[in-house]
C-alpha cells in the first residue's frame, strides 16, 4: 500500500477566487470557472461525477461528459436502460460534481432530473459519433459480460445498421436535465482554508452565503 498521506494534495500555485464578486446566480460562475478550467489546459473539464440512488436509497456514482448548460439545467445524457437511467427514474433527483486538481476547484450541484422527449433525446444520440452510437445501439450496458468477445461482433452490428440507416436511434437513449436548486463553489486553498459559496434557490430566486472550510 502506498503512504497516501504523503502525497502531495493542493499543493498550488491555486488561483484566487473573490466571493463578493461572484454573480447572483450560479450559472454564470460555473461557465467562467469552466472557461478557466478549459484555459489551464484541464484534461476533459466536462467530465463530472453524476451521483444517483436506488429504491432502497443505496447510493452509485459515475464520470460522465457534461452536455451543456442551459440556464440553471446541467445536461447529460445515457440510455434509460441502465442503471442511471433506472435509478433516476425511480428517484428522479441527482448531484453532480466537477473537480478540477490543477486549480483545485470543485463545483458541487444538487437538484431534480426531468428526461427530455424522444425528438431532442433522438437529436442528441445523432450528434454523437458512429462508434459512440454503435455502443450504445447494442445495447445491455451494465449488464453482466460472460465472454468479452461477444463485444466485438456486437458492436460491428450495430456499426453496420447505423451504416445502412444513419437517422438510426436507440429507443433507450435519453438525454436528462438536472434542475439545479443548489450549487457549491469549492476553492481549495494550501492552509486548508478553502473558500466555499453556496447558492440555494429559493421562491425568491437564488441566495448566497458562505460556509466554513
Amino acid at each position: 500500500m502506498l503512504p497516501l498521506r504523503g502525497l502531495p494534495s493542493l499543493a498550488g500555485p491555486l488561483p484566487s477566487f473573490a466571493p463578493a464578486t461572484a454573480p447572483p446566480a450560479p450559472s454564470p460562475l460555473f461557465a467562467a470557472w469552466l472557461a478557466e478550467a478549459v484555459e489551464a489546459g484541464v484534461r476533459e473539464p466536462h467530465a463530472v461525477t453524476l451521483s444517483t440512488v436506488d429504491g432502497r436509497g443505496r447510493p452509485s456514482a459515475r464520470v460522465l461528459i457534461l452536455k451543456d448548460l442551459k440556464g440553471d439545467g446541467w445536461q447529460f445524457a445515457s440510455t434509460r436502460a441502465g442503471r442511471k437511467g433506472r435509478e433516476l427514474a425511480a428517484n428522479p433527483r441527482a448531484a453532480l460534481t466537477f473537480y478540477w486538481s490543477a486549480l483545485g476547484r470543485q463545483v458541487r450541484v444538487r437538484g431534480a432530473v426531468s428526461a427530455a422527449g424522444a425528438d431532442v433525446s433522438a437529436a442528441d444520440f445523432l450528434g454523437r459519433s458512429p462508434s459512440a452510437r454503435a455502443v450504445a445501439l447494442a445495447g445491455r450496458q451494465g449488464q453482466r459480460l460472460t465472454d468479452p468477445g461477444e463485444v466485438g461482433p456486437a458492436v460491428e452490428q450495430a456499426r453496420a445498421r447505423i451504416d445502412a440507416d444513419p437517422g438510426l436511434v436507440s429507443p433507450d437513449w435519453t438525454l436528462y436535465t438536472l434542475h439545479a436548486d443548489e450549487v457549491e463553489f469549492w476553492q481549495g486553498d494550501p492552509d486548508r482554508r478553502h473558500i466555499r459559496l453556496s447558492y440555494r434557490l429559493g421562491e425568491d430566486g437564488w441566495t448566497k452565503e458562505l460556509l466554513w472550510p
